[in-house]
């Protein structure tokens, strides 16, 4: 059979760094993960191709080359997978369906042929079965927990990785806290499923052995949900293969703030290549911490927590959450205070929203304050349930946030106030790409001499270049990353 594996499309958001990719020739941030391993799972003389429509567009001769078209995506690519739908529709084409989107929300997709929901370890093979006996389905499910021991390498061969700025690859699946707005729990469990260190090496081997070089995301929801088998197993073994491969990538991932009390934790990622993590610090309120159940952050000092994991060389990237019931009327100056002075460059600020089988969205229901489900964007100014606090007083307030840490004078302070103490990572980066110059090229012109931030960013340039040297590649990407958060921030300006 033929088989066309679709990724839709992400709308222009902080997330998708739209903006700061052209400076890098660069399509997409990622590549489709989960679409890439549900390749490997299909039968070996299937024959298989992949369209990510954030790289290229979606032909006609695609559909019809295609006997199935399997479709995956989250709530924030909702329009795109129906347009895909349509199309498919439009030429009689047979739609395989699954990922966050269909699982959470499998009752509004009717005209799908065949959703196989949850994970795709479990749900797949008696799909796969059923095809073979011609009496497949409509619908796919299961209430159990996937063994990810079982799950194989992606098949990278079907990626131009020439379009991705990154590579990802998945350790765990989980997360052991339960926060009130957050889905993961429901899709994935409390209970992190990890995979052991062989399978995960070969993983990494697959990627290297496929040619990449450079910048690798680890997708899990909290790499550090078992750190017990971190630091016994899985760091001390990929540390002892990067240093044989010659450190080939720079590794980042998700964790919760906890991080910060574990130093041999912290230790042992920075010798593993780890150079950046990301962290949910969602606010610096006390009570909207407590009231959606944010447990790591709870009762600690949130910027000597953040300090800490600098200081062992791993640079925090931050999200944020405003809308919160507990919100006082001073958290939207509050939280732009804290973002500045913790020197968190890349901070992610988002509004409030409920997904759906969250316990906010329980909750929400129940006190009728719903309004129907998110748009999976939580920078487009929409919210799906009503605030306490008045939506026009919440958006602006929201818009307040944005326009003090992202324009370029607060921006490039906070840029310098963060690398006045960092100390880049002990182990050796993978060394300088054409990308890399092309981008210090383009940041020059672009941002130099067009750019609003010409004396901002000239005044960065020579200052890092000249007392803070190992620093300047970082200090370039920070440029280039703050004319996107600028962008994105002018369009929402526009749509308010």
């Amino acid at each position: 059979m033929n088989i066309l594996l679709v990724n839709p499309t992400y709308p222009e958001t902080f997330w998708s760094f739209k903006h700061a990719l052209k400076f890098v020739s660069k399509k997409a941030s990622l590549p489709p993960l989960g679409l890439l391993t549900v390749a490997a799972m299909l039968p070996s003389g299937w024959t298989k191709r992949l369209i990510d429509l954030n790289v290229r567009t979606l032909r006609n001769e695609d559909l019809l080359w295609a006997d199935l078209v399997f479709l995956s995506g989250m709530s924030i690519q909702e329009r795109s997978a129906r347009e895909i739908i349509a199309r498919c529709k439009s030429f009689n084409r047979t739609v395989v369906a699954g990922g966050p989107l269909f699982t959470a929300r499998s009752g509004e997709f009717e005209e799908v042929d065949h959703l196989v929901l949850n994970e795709a370890e479990l749900t797949l093979p008696p799909f796969l079965d059923d095809l073979r006996l011609g009496r497949a389905g409509h619908t796919y499910r299961t209430d159990r927990w996937a063994d990810i021991g079982s799950s194989p390498i992606p098949l990278w061969n079907l990626l131009d990785q020439r379009r991705y700025a990154s590579m990802n690859v998945q350790y765990s699946r989980g997360c052991p806290y339960d926060c009130e707005f957050c889905d993961i729990t429901v899709l994935y469990g409390r209970v992190p499923r990890t995979k052991g260190s062989e399978q995960f090496l070969a993983e990494i081997e697959g990627l290297y052995t496929s040619g990449w070089r450079g910048n690798v995301f680890l997708v899990d929801d909290n790499f550090i949900g078992n750190t017990k088998k971190l630091k016994k197993e899985i760091l001390p073994a990929l540390i002892r293969w990067m240093e044989q491969h010659n450190h080939p990538f720079a590794l980042s991932t998700e964790a919760s703030l906890n991080l910060a009390d574990d130093e041999e934790l912290m230790s042992l990622m920075e010798r593993a290549g780890f150079d950046a993590v990301f962290v949910g610090i969602e606010s610096p309120h006390e009570g909207s911490l407590a009231e959606c159940n944010k447990l790591p952050n709870r009762n600690r000092d949130l910027i000597a927590s953040v300090r800490k994991i600098h200081d062992h060389r791993l640079r925090v990237n931050g999200g944020f959450i405003v809308g919160f019931d507990s919100d006082p009327a001073t958290i939207f100056r509050k939280m732009a205070e804290f973002i500045q002075e913790s020197g968190i460059v890349t901070a992610m600020v988002g509004l409030l929203n409920a997904p759906v089988g969250s316990k906010l969205y329980q909750r929400l229901g129940k006190e009728g304050r719903l309004l129907g489900t998110m748009s999976g964007d939580n920078t487009d100014v929409s919210m799906n349930f009503i605030p306490r606090m008045s939506r026009e007083s919440l958006v602006k307030g929201y818009l307040d946030i944005l326009g003090s840490i992202y324009t370029p004078k607060q921006y490039y302070a906070r840029v310098r106030h963060f690398l006045r103490t960092f100390k880049p990572p002990r182990v050796r980066s993978p060394r300088v790409q054409y990308t890399d110059l092309l981008a210090l090229l383009k940041s020059t012109v672009w941002l130099g001499v067009i750019g609003k931030e010409r004396l901002q960013y000239w005044r960065l340039f020579l200052w890092t270049l000249f007392t803070r040297p190992r620093l300047f590649p970082l200090a370039i990407t920070f440029s280039i990353y703050g004319y996107h958060f600028r962008k994105v921030l002018e369009s929402q300006l526009a749509r308010a």
